[in-house]
């Protein structure tokens, strides 16, 4: 097993969400995660697994190439981990319906993710969409 939460989740950041090797997530993740999209117009809850986990970053991948994941805060007590992180690709794929510009993207994101016995269980995300989707509409 993994060690401490807070290595859990660096090395999740960083093997995984990074887009490095998405097909480790099982590595990392419960078999069944609890994801909370915390957005103040249309917050969400949804369940992922492993591969859909994995599927997602791939999709990232085909929308902003070979990003960059900068991990720029994280830290933790007990259970959870704060972690704060810079992403930065090309718009290079079709995202929310906006043709690929190759225009440089950046994406500023947080989370907390709450780690039992060395798995990812369950994470509250907030990504700066309105950023986002103000970069790809340039």
């Amino acid at each position: 097993m993994h060690s401490d939460p807070v290595t859990v989740v660096r090395s999740f950041l960083e093997v995984v969400r990074s887009g490095v090797d998405p097909s480790q997530a099982g590595r990392f993740m419960a078999p069944t995660v609890t994801a909370h999209q915390v957005q103040a117009e249309a917050p969400a809850v949804v369940e992922r697994s492993p591969q859909q986990y994995a599927e997602h970053v791939t999709e990232m991948l085909d929308a902003y190439g070979r990003f960059t994941l900068t991990v720029d805060e994280l830290f933790g007590s007990g259970e959870k981990v704060y972690a704060r992180w810079t992403q930065r690709g090309h718009h290079v794929g079709e995202v929310d319906g906006l043709a690929p510009t190759g225009a440089p993207v950046t994406q500023l994101t947080s989370a907390v993710y709450r780690v039992v016995d060395g798995l990812i269980v369950e994470y509250w995300i907030q990504i700066d969409r309105y950023g986002l989707r103000a970069q790809l509409e340039r």
